[in-house]
């Protein structure tokens, strides 16, 4: 979920991998998707697994699209409204193929198996809660919450996926998060990274990255280096290169929006601001980003639009990979 800020160097975001994509000729796929034609869709995040299946989540209605890295076009997979899906943001799928998808003010994470089926919906016991985004470990779902600054878990033994609860208040982190988004985890599952992106201002300091030690649930902030984090929306999170959409300021005062890369050092303690993508307008507004092969793909939520208008896309990163 995105939020307009003003950068003057970098910033992050992330979706978790644990490699990248097998070498399929990227020369032989499109540059461009289309998530849908109706109005009002409004796409917010992407998972792309290793075979090129993509799925993309829909803020405006609930639903969620189907498609392949090799074709142009996507279908719809999820109905939108359906189980109460009105809103859909941050969307992962596991090893075992299961569907996660955050639902914002609904309040609900769903789970769907590969075939579309319901397995669970799990609902956050706080009437203000945002579920922004998620990840998946071996034993947990943790989802962050924007309207809260909560981080919430739910336990995962096998197929059984329990109850979301209260698992880090706003208090245990170092700054009160002002709008909890992206967050990853290491291959081990050691470790999580949170983005903040505070109150929006855009200004140096404003924004936070978060390291969590969930085994330990502690949590440390991240040094930045070379440059200062705008807003942190989704990330992703490959050995230790860290990438970011982020949005800041042109030279008349307009959004203007990149995906930037960072570098972590050995511990996740620190990172250093390094490359930047090539960029998009504020009609374009891109949020998630995600792996396929050796490039980059961009959701365009089209939330800076005035108004939005279909087709909305999943486009290719320009320019960073």
């Amino acid at each position: 979920m995105k939020q307009l800020v003003a950068a003057a160097a970098a910033g992050l975001m992330v979706v978790a991998v644990a490699g990248r994509s097998p070498a399929f000729a990227v020369s032989q796929r499109p540059t461009t998707y289309t998530v849908s034609q109706e109005p009002g869709v409004l796409p917010e995040s992407i998972s792309v697994s290793r075979d090129g299946t993509m799925y993309v989540t829909s803020f405006g209605t609930g639903a969620v699209y189907r498609g392949n890295t090799r074709d142009p076009r996507m279908k719809p997979f999820l109905p939108a409204g359906s189980d109460g899906r009105t809103h859909a943001a941050g969307v992962e799928v596991d090893e075992s193929g299961r569907l996660f998808i955050a639902g914002w003010d609904t309040r609900a994470v769903w789970v769907y198996g590969p075939n579309g089926s319901l397995v669970a919906k799990r609902v956050a016991p706080n009437a203000a809660a945002a579920l922004n985004d998620l990840v998946v470990t071996d034993d947990a779902l943790y989802v962050t919450d924007s309207a809260t600054g909560i981080l919430w878990r739910a336990p995962i033994d096998g197929a059984r996926i329990g109850e979301l609860t209260e698992w880090m208040s706003p208090a245990q982190f170092p700054v009160t998060p002002g709008f909890l988004n992206g967050i990853v985890v290491t291959p081990d599952h050691r470790v999580a990274l949170v983005g903040d992106g505070g109150t929006g201002s855009g200004e140096p300091g404003d924004a936070h990255l978060y390291r969590v030690d969930l085994r330990k649930r502690a949590v440390t902030e991240v040094a930045v280096n070379g440059g200062f984090l705008a807003t942190p929306d989704g990330l992703l999170l490959e050995g230790q290169r860290l990438y970011a959409s982020v949005n800041f300021p042109d030279s008349d005062g307009s959004p203007t929006y990149s995906v930037d890369l960072a570098i972590l050092n050995a511990d996740l303690t620190s990172m250093r601001m390094v490359s930047r993508s090539g960029l998009a307008p504020a009609s374009q507004a891109p949020t998630a980003v995600a792996r396929d092969c050796d490039r980059l793909l961009w959701v365009n939520s089209q939330f800076g639009g005035n108004p939005p208008t279909p087709p909305f896309t999943v486009t290719e990163v320009p320019g960073l990979r």
